[in-house]
């Protein structure tokens, strides 16, 4: 580009006809510009869609070993984007609403290195279980490292789990959890209270709004937890999404096979 300018100056300067000349050069750099601008645009836009495609196989991957968390971490990310639309505007602009959505998305991504019988488990996990179980966060950060445009959500998955009281996975509290792990946190636990799992029977929406108001302050963002009881429940049910059923066909082995 510079070239070009430079090759168009020197022309002029050992030609007479500024005027055509210099109309030419800001027509060619226009074009020039366009077109880099228009390859920059498609390139961006290739690179959102694979990072897209990665997220969905990861949470596609996580849905098939775990029955109990099938639609969980879509319904987690459309829980998050709605009560992403009611916080006030001065915390919108605190957070990337794009990033966001990925971290939703992938919240729960370090349960692919959770072994499937804690994860199957149909009672109550033991001592040893639970403490294996709170290392997810810190394996999905290990799983996604590889991926560095993902980096400025780490954080935000990490801590997920933590406690305003401080009580959480880390024992971070108050204002340095992160915002969006505290958004994450509210639509987290309200899609757990919510699902229907081999261990439980679902609750309805206004037992979930309840129980949460009940730990608003002290497990969760109180004022996230008002804004989110203030959404229209029809708004909050449709984000629901619909479960996706796993058949896995036995091929019947012969009796001469090895």
């Amino acid at each position: 580009m510079l070239i070009f300018f430079l090759l168009g100056y020197l022309t002029v300067t050992f030609s007479g006809k500024a005027d055509i000349i210099i109309a030419g050069i800001l027509c060619g750099g226009s074009i020039f510009v366009a077109i880099m601008l228009t390859i920059t645009f498609m390139l961006m836009k290739r690179t959102k869609e694979r990072s897209i495609d990665i997220a969905e196989v990861l949470i596609g991957v996580i849905d098939a070993r775990d029955p109990n968390l099938n639609g969980h971490s879509r319904h987690v990310q459309n829980l998050t984007m709605l009560l992403y639309e009611y916080i006030p505007v001065s915390k919108k602009k605190l957070i990337n609403r794009v990033s966001l959505e990925y971290a939703a998305l992938m919240h729960d991504v370090g349960k692919l290195g959770i072994p499937e019988s804690i994860l199957n488990k149909p009672s109550k996990l033991t001592d040893e279980e639970w403490t294996i179980m709170r290392q997810h966060p810190d394996i999905g950060i290990k799983l996604l490292e590889p991926l560095r445009s993902f980096e400025h959500v780490f954080p935000w998955i990490l801590y997920h789990h933590e406690h305003i009281d401080g009580t959480g996975y880390h024992n971070i509290k108050g204002w340095r959890i992160p915002y969006a792990s505290r958004i994450i946190a509210v639509a987290d636990t309200y899609s757990a209270i919510t699902m229907k799992r081999s261990y439980k029977a679902p609750r309805s929406h206004e037992e979930a709004l309840s129980i949460m108001r009940s730990v608003a302050g002290s497990q969760l963002d109180e004022e996230l937890v008002n804004i989110f009881c203030s959404i229209p429940k029809e708004r909050i049910i449709a984000c629901q999404p619909e479960k996706i059923e796993f058949h896995i066909e036995e091929t019947p082995v012969s009796e001469t096979s090895a």
